[in-house]
């Protein structure tokens, strides 16, 4: 489904990501992992359209789309629900969420709505409030059932956990399985080595900005490498 090879970007002069390579599979769960800075943020932005690639190619259900505009790789399917939420503090759940099919799901807007609440059964009760009333974790329910809405092919989750507690963190984590029992192919952008593995298919451990580890999820969790450089452990 999706195809990344050598993969350059970055910011002004300084470039991030250098010689990415990456794919994903239809229905996978594929893990991003790395520590804060590595690059994983620029990756899925990059992917998104939001930031230019300097080199390499992004090819998604067989068509180049590096270079495509945010809103063109919107209405193919590849759907980015970044991190740190940005959900519209001051519109009701329902408005956030009915946003986003703006671009992309316009014509089923009720029924994946419907679909939404199903999942998401805390933003149902909430329907009429402020987006900016909710806590951290409804607010990451609330940017994931926003993305929802545009019928992904694709999602992309830059750090859902992120700010989460303990008890938050692994329900995130379930939801995100069952999106995926569901059928959607997800790509996981996480600092959260551990539980992210435990959920995906396979993984990517990126460290400044080159990925130096990749396979299957079970396999890297005993992997000594990932152990040392990641959970602290001799």
């Amino acid at each position: 489904m999706l195809n990344v090879s050598g993969l350059r970007s970055g910011y002004g002069s300084v470039e991030v990501l250098r010689g990415v390579d990456l794919d994903i599979q239809q229905g996978e769960i594929v893990a991003l992992l790395g520590s804060n800075g590595v690059g994983k943020t620029t990756f899925s932005a990059v992917l998104s359209g939001l930031i230019k690639t300097w080199g390499g190619t992004v090819r998604f259900k067989d068509k180049e789309i590096h270079g495509w505009s945010a809103q063109a790789i919107v209405d193919c399917g590849l759907i980015h629900v970044p991190e740190g939420r940005h959900i519209f503090p001051n519109l009701s759940i329902r408005e956030n969420l009915e946003l986003g099919s703006y671009r992309r799901g316009k014509p089923n807007r009720a029924r994946n709505l419907e679909h939404v609440v199903e999942i998401f059964p805390r933003l149902r009760e909430r329907f009429g409030q402020k987006a900016g009333t909710l806590s951290g974790g409804e607010q990451q329910m609330l940017a994931i059932g926003r993305g929802m809405m545009a019928e992904p092919e694709l999602l992309i989750l830059d750090e859902p956990s992120i700010g989460l507690s303990p008890l938050l963190v692994e329900e995130m984590f379930d939801l995100i399985k069952k999106l995926n029992s569901e059928g959607l192919t997800i790509l996981l952008v996480e600092q959260n080595v551990l539980q992210s593995l435990e959920i995906a298919n396979r993984a990517f451990v990126m460290e400044n900005g080159e990925i130096n580890l990749s396979g299957k999820a079970s396999d890297l969790i005993d992997d000594p490498e990932l152990q040392r450089s990641y959970l602290g452990l001799a």
